[in-house]
């Protein structure tokens, strides 16, 4: 199993605040003969349709040097647990949690936003030291 990152109890914190709650800590997804492992998984149920909503988180911090090295390798797993969940739970959406910090610095980039939009990766993004949600980008 991976180690946590630095703020995935700043994001569970976030999530728990807003109604979510946090079902796997960390998610195991089987795919084939292979394993992976989301670090979160949480459901809010939604009383105006009598279902529920189910997510799955995974918490990057974006701390070596390069934010765009850093992106990179996120947005190769992102996708390989996105894959994995369509098979074993079509009905849970993956979202990438990032922070606000992280945001404003590698969003403000072309190559990024227009991956976001390309390969449709959805983000929460968090702001670590109120432990809260920033916005929801789906």
């Amino acid at each position: 199993m991976s180690a946590r990152d630095i703020f995935h109890k700043a994001v569970k914190k976030a999530l728990e605040k807003e109604q979510w709650i946090v079902t796997h800590d960390p998610l195991i997804v089987k795919f084939g003969k292979d394993k992976v492992s989301i670090d979160l998984g949480a459901e809010r149920i939604i009383a105006a349709e009598k279902a529920g909503e189910k997510i799955a988180i995974e918490i990057k911090s974006f701390l070596n040097e390069s934010e765009l090295y850093d992106y990179h390798a996120a947005l190769g797993q992102f996708l390989n647990y996105r894959l994995a969940l369509q098979f074993s739970e079509p009905d849970r959406t993956l979202y990438l949690a990032i922070s606000l910090e992280t945001y404003r610095s590698l969003f403000s980039r072309d190559l990024a936003r227009a991956s976001v939009q390309q390969y449709q990766v959805k983000l929460i993004v968090y702001d670590p030291i109120n432990e809260v949600i920033v916005q929801w980008q789906k």
